[in-house]
């Protein structure tokens, strides 16, 4: 896996610790993510399917596209046909 340079905002560390977020995830889905949403000319969401303890979760990953890209927030969510395009 390629590790990919980016900045974790003080609000995306405090939701990593509160959510229980891998950071190994975090890094899989910014190297190698299933799916790129754009919603701002500026901002992406990063998403991936991600197994935890055995269940299926949709890992969201929304970033500031500056050099080096900046993790505004992370989330889980098992709604995973919600946000799936």
């Amino acid at each position: 896996m390629n590790d990919v340079d980016f900045t974790i905002s003080s609000h995306a560390a405090i939701e990593i610790n509160r959510r229980n977020i891998r950071i190994e995830d975090i890094q899989q889905v910014l190297s190698r993510p299933q799916q790129v949403i754009a919603v701002k000319p500026s901002r992406n969401i990063y998403q991936s399917i991600v197994d935890v303890d055995g269940k299926q979760y949709l890992l969201r990953l929304v970033v500031d596209k500056e050099i080096p890209p900046v993790l505004v927030t992370v989330y889980r969510t098992s709604k995973i046909q919600k946000y799936w395009r």
